[in-house]
């Protein structure tokens, strides 16, 4: 079966995450899908496959080789983002030549070129996309669908392997797709999660991060006596913003430039109510704007009067560079099998996270693959049926690769 094809299955199944929810897996919808990759696993010959009380996807395949090798794991996430409805996804098939693909004529939603310029550099390729009205849920489902590609190459072609070991996890749109990974029951000795992007990146560097939640306690009474009284919580929040460094946001920031970035609020006269998350790639500078939401704090504080703006900062994860970088061998073979396919690598900071971050703090060096997808959370997503065949070669040839290296 080709990687799109799988595809193609997965991303009908809805799979979104809800941050609200203090459930495991946050949705029972994910175990849907989680229940049907153990089934295709199981039919693969990985005899192991099985869904745990976490809603985790565990398989593994023996060694056919007594030549020593390393134990490789891969790993992608099921769930997918909020940022646009995942129930009655279309996926629909394009043969590109380039320039806008019409999602929807009825509705008028148009994936324009003039918006994405670097889709023209799929001109000749089968597209991907949904129909307009939905995410398509290739964050991370063309991930799965390459790694069970690969898996099955692998095992027609005979070709020698160590023991491989597989895993697809809930709830990492969320954050919390690393916290109850078994990782010593995974058994790998390093491991892969394909999560990224366009086809050749290779990631063994992201954000430090955490989330900076705000409320602001004001004061309510009667405008029509309001003077010298009333605290207005709203426009305290508003003062609170303009406290913060004004250029450090994603729309002003790329590479290795780290922001803050609002994502939500509320607010009436009495209480208001900010969430940020904070990100940079270098250790000091996160601290350092962390430090800033301290700062602006006391500052309202200070004018408003103590207990006006309380502050909860809490750190999600952390810069796996650090734990790549005592084995860097690992990102020279993901490059090396790129070469033998034709495709040229190129590593670059992720603007985000993974759940390889956490897990490389967890005693399992995960550096991050391509998974071909564009447009990411969003319903202009869309993933090529070529890249993702391509893919699911560039993991056969890790597995192939690590044999007697």
């Amino acid at each position: 079966m080709k990687a799109y094809e799988r595809f193609l299955e997965y991303a009908v199944i809805p799979t979104m995450s809800d941050d609200t929810s203090e459930s495991v897996p946050s949705t029972a919808k994910q175990l849907v899908l989680a229940s049907k990759l153990k089934d295709e696993l199981l039919a693969l010959g990985l005899e192991d496959a099985r869904v745990d009380e976490y809603g985790y996807v565990y398989a593994s395949m023996p060694a056919n080789t007594d030549i020593p090798t390393d134990t490789i794991g891969f790993i992608a996430h099921m769930d997918t983002a909020h940022d646009a409805p995942d129930e009655n996804i279309s996926p629909v098939i394009t043969e590109y030549s380039g320039g806008d693909i019409v999602l929807n004529e009825e509705l008028g939603i148009v994936l324009r070129a003039d918006d994405y310029p670097y889709i023209e550099d799929y001109a000749g390729h089968h597209i991907i996309t949904s129909d307009g009205t939905t995410l398509l849920g290739a964050d991370d489902k063309a991930g799965i669908a390459e790694i069970m590609t690969a898996i099955e190459k692998i095992i027609d072609t005979g070709a020698a392997h160590g023991k491989i070991c597989v895993a697809f996890t809930p709830d990492e749109e969320i954050g919390r797709g690393a916290d109850h990974f078994d990782v010593s029951g995974f058994g790998a000795s390093y491991a892969y999660t394909v999560d990224g992007g366009a086809i050749g990146e290779i990631e063994y560097e992201n954000f430090n991060a955490a989330s900076a939640k705000v409320t602001v306690n004001g004061i309510s009474i009667h405008p029509g006596s309001a003077k010298d009284r009333m605290k207005n919580a709203s426009l305290i929040a508003f003062e609170f913003n303009s406290l913060l460094p004004q250029d450090e946001i994603p729309e002003k920031t790329s590479g290795y430039e780290g922001f803050h970035h609002l994502l939500s609020m509320s607010g009436e006269c009495e209480i208001a109510k900010l969430s940020y998350i904070i990100r940079d790639h270098d250790m000091e500078k996160f601290k350092s704007k962390k430090h800033d939401f301290v700062a602006a704090a006391e500052t309202i504080n200070k004018k408003y009067g103590e207990g006006t703006v309380t502050l909860t900062i809490t750190d999600s994860y952390y810069n796996m560079k650090e734990k790549i970088e005592p084995c860097m061998y690992i990102v020279d073979r993901a490059k090396q099998a790129m070469l033998s396919v034709g495709i040229t690598p190129v590593t670059v900071p992720i603007r985000g996270g993974t759940d390889g971050a956490q897990l490389s703090f967890k005693g399992l060096p995960c550096p991050n693959l391509c998974t071909g997808g564009e447009n990411f959370h969003s319903r202009f997503e869309f993933v090529s049926v070529e890249v993702m065949e391509k893919i699911s070669d560039i993991i056969a040839e890790i597995i192939k690769g690590a044999v007697g290296a």
